[in-house]
């Protein structure tokens, strides 16, 4: 070491108890950041995880008609008789050619055609409402992974048996079902049809248990006396998530038809997640500068304290830059130590908070060890630190010898 790191290396073990708290705000400081962050991100991949067991990236949908203005006049006001949706089917023309055009696009990953139809199930003398989903089994398998979630049967008889259906565990007990019992749906359309259930399956969201279903889409077209060429929905997966909304422009310029990210259709959760995120960095964050203001304010002591020992050094021929070399050293170190520290007690406290189960919706805590978020605590901490030492150390720098020799 040169002897401004002895120098550094003296003050820092000369007063141990103020290098101990001014380590300690560290240590707490970078563990809270490094725990509230990665707190942040793992309910951010919880909710996401949690909408994507039953909703795609993008879907894509014919959307209602408004009855437009009778009369249509700049100077005067529109004429029109009762505004309300024009009766048209909505459902999407030449579904193949829109799929295979979709599926030209880099970033699309899957795509698969849909059919919603709300229903009723109809057990003896039971009777809930719920939504039956005419799905292409494979292809839902790729885009939802259902298999993840089964807690009962078998998701593949689904593909071989065109009257079966998978249901949430939910309806299951709120009917008294089980595997291979046999369920009567009734469509909007009144039509009535009977399945045999192979499967049961829990996403953990307790309205999508206690109401969907998943069918054969032709079953679906069935139920809504619809032909092999009625489609209602076109689901759509992309390699990023994040990017669906600048993809589902892209299909919507492409194929003429509505085109909705997941983030647009999950508007109140998006808006929670974000009041959330902010929340988060700025206490976190609040918490490291208060940590950076502590050794501060121990710099600034020892800079008064040693006055004396820094206008003999600056006698005896030390530049200003070795002092606040000295000085920055101190600080640093106090903060790789405490970064360090901070890391340690971050990954105690995940680790410990991770094998809670909370139940619910949720299950375990969602919370797991977020790398970046551990690199960006090391920076932020050392930054604060650094400048911490910084500016007392520019004070201590421009002190005159002579000026304290007098005194």
């Amino acid at each position: 070491m040169n002897i401004n790191s002895v120098i550094a290396k003296t003050y820092i073990l000369s007063n141990k108890k103020l290098t101990a708290v001014a380590v300690l705000g560290v240590v707490l400081g970078m563990s809270i950041y490094i725990f509230m962050n990665s707190l942040m991100a793992g309910f951010d991949k919880s909710s996401s995880a949690s909408i994507f067991k039953s909703t795609a990236h993008i879907r894509v949908y014919k959307d209602d008609e408004i009855s437009l203005p009778l009369i249509e006049n700049a100077r005067k006001k529109s004429i029109i008789i009762n505004p309300k949706v024009v009766p048209i089917n909505n459902t999407i023309i030449n579904p193949n050619q829109v799929v295979a055009s979709i599926l030209e696009i880099p970033e699309v990953t899957v795509v698969t055609p849909q059919v919603n139809s709300s229903v009723f199930y109809n057990n003896g003398k039971s009777q809930i409402s719920g939504l039956a989903v005419g799905i292409k089994p494979d292809q839902a398998q790729q885009m939802y992974n259902i298999k993840s979630f089964m807690v009962e049967g078998n998701f593949d008889q689904l593909k071989s048996n065109p009257n079966s259906i998978v249901i949430g565990s939910g309806i299951a007990q709120k009917m008294n079902l089980t595997i291979n019992d046999n369920l009567n749906l009734t469509s909007s359309r009144g039509v009535n049809k009977t399945f045999k259930i192979v499967g049961i399956f829990k996403t953990n969201n307790s309205n999508t248990d206690k109401t969907k279903s998943y069918i054969n889409i032709n079953s679906a077209q069935q139920l809504l006396q619809e032909g092999s060429s009625y489609i209602t929905d076109i689901n759509v997966n992309v390699i990023d998530p994040e990017k669906a909304e600048e993809i589902a422009l892209k299909i919507k310029n492409l194929t003429r038809y509505e085109a909705e990210g997941w983030k647009q259709s999950n508007e109140t959760l998006m808006a929670a997640n974000k009041m959330r995120k902010i929340i988060i960095t700025f206490v976190s964050l609040t918490i490291l500068l208060v940590a950076g203001f502590g050794i501060y304010n121990i710099l600034n002591m020892t800079v008064s304290q040693k006055i004396n020992d820094i206008a003999i050094l600056k006698a005896m021929g030390f530049k200003g830059i070795d002092v606040i070399s000295i000085f920055v050293t101190q600080a640093v170190s106090i903060g790789v130590i405490g970064v360090l520290g901070g890391m340690l007690l971050a990954i105690i406290l995940v680790t410990l908070l991770k094998r809670v189960y909370v139940g619910g919706d949720i299950g375990y805590f969602p919370i797991d060890y977020e790398p970046l978020k551990f690199i960006q605590g090391i920076v932020i901490g050392l930054v604060i630190t650094f400048f911490a030492g910084y500016i007392p150390a520019k004070k201590a720098a421009g002190v005159d010898p002579v000026e304290i020799f007098r005194k």
